[in-house]
């Protein structure tokens, strides 16, 4: 019996190009926005619809996308992903109109769907399914520092240069580092194939049975739709939204806080999790990020509160994320993951995708405070349909014995 080890370089390699991948095309923007509403004489509220809408058009893409994992290979579509992220950047940098912009920032969201998390985890999959849901783990502990790293830098470079500038950068990063990464990925998949000939690799079966995987994966799909939504609408606007309710300065180090708490999550779940089932996390995801979203709506500009507030949001995402690659890997198993995480996470993208600009709204017309209690209730719909599925794999396993 021959012992799977977690492919270490290539998960240090694939948690590079995530820090680049979500800082670049995810966490900066809500600190850029800004300068675009102004540079572009719109509205900020015009700025995240067009980023809401850019969400929900990528989320359409998911399943298409993740069909092509499974055809081509993961790690094939990620190389083409980061030379397509390279040129969205560029061309985002270049808009000289409002319309430009916004095609650009649609084709930016497509392309994310080709290199963040669901082509990461399927890459894993495919690469050992055995050991996917450990290298998942280590994946999002590494990939877990890009709002660390890529808050701060968007916030400095903005004193120095325009967006469109930081753009252009990014560019170059996602084209001199992401891509050739990602091809080394793909290549080094191609030469471990050729080396193990006929050789039968291992699967992961799924635990639920095939008459209850309709209603699972509508029960899950929704589950992750609604945390989503939730985290969606904090993560886009955590560092303005903080600064808004009298935080000043320290918004950008609050918020900063988030990377490091999601890291604190994925030792501790590394460390003490063994035990718990992928619906259990899941389950204590969601529960700490509503738990942190209350925090900030009762608490208001207290201090301890804001802080409190970062470190249970980036706890329950931390978590989170490693439940959006082992959940499906644990319910469904290894066979067609691309196209069933394809499928959920058009979901969660399709719902999640109205969250900033639903939530600038709720601010704009409800104030801060009770937009943050709304969400918070949205949060508790994704934690009972969470225990919903779990109730779900307690059933089929009954019914399996």
């Amino acid at each position: 019996m021959h012992t799977i080890k977690v492919p270490a370089g290539i998960v240090s390699a694939l948690g590079v190009t995530q820090i680049i991948g979500y800082g670049t095309l995810y966490y900066s923007f809500s600190i850029l926005a800004p300068g675009m509403a102004k540079d572009l004489s719109i509205s900020l509220e015009q700025v995240f619809a067009v980023f809401s809408v850019s969400l929900f058009i990528g989320g359409l893409t998911a399943p298409f996308i993740g069909r092509h994992m499974d055809r081509v290979g993961a790690a094939a579509v990620m190389t083409i992903g980061s030379a397509l992220s390279s040129i969205t950047l560029a061309l985002c940098a270049w808009s000289p109109s409002v319309a430009i912009f916004a095609f650009a920032i649609v084709l930016l969201e497509v392309s994310s769907g080709m290199v963040q998390y669901q082509a990461a985890f399927a890459t894993l999959v495919e690469r050992e399914p055995r050991t996917a849901s450990r290298s998942i783990t280590y994946l999002t502990l590494i990939g877990g520092f890009a709002s660390t790293i890529f808050w701060p830098i968007a916030a400095v470079l903005t004193g120095y240069l325009s967006w469109r500038e930081i753009y252009l950068a990014f560019a170059a990063l996602n084209l001199l580092v992401c891509m050739p990464l990602h091809y080394w990925i793909m290549r080094s998949r191609r030469a471990s194939s050729k080396l193990e000939g006929a050789r039968t690799r291992d699967v992961v079966i799924g635990a639920l049975e095939p008459e209850a995987r309709r209603r699972g994966m509508v029960l899950v799909s929704c589950a992750f739709s609604l945390s989503g939504f939730t985290l969606a609408a904090i993560l886009a606007h955590m560092v303005p939204m903080l600064g808004a309710i009298g935080l000043g300065s320290a918004a950008v180090v609050i918020g900063s806080l988030f990377g490091p708490a999601q890291v604190m999550s994925r030792l501790i779940n590394m460390v003490f999790g063994k035990s718990l089932s992928p619906p259990a996390l899941a389950i204590v995801s969601a529960t700490l990020m509503v738990l942190g979203v209350i925090i900030l709506g009762v608490s208001g500009n207290w201090l301890p509160g804001a802080v409190a507030f970062a470190v249970f949001v980036g706890l329950g995402s931390g978590i989170n994320s490693i439940a959006q690659g082992s959940l499906p890997l644990y319910l469904f198993g290894s066979a067609g993951y691309g196209a069933i995480t394809g499928k959920m996470a058009a979901a969660r993208l399709a719902v999640g995708a109205a969250a900033p600009f639903v939530f600038a709204t709720a601010m704009e017309n409800l104030g801060i405070a009770m937009a943050l209690l709304v969400n918070a209730s949205l949060g508790a719909l994704g934690i009972a349909a969470f225990m919903a599925v779990a109730a779900s794999t307690r059933s089929s396993t009954k019914a399996g014995d």
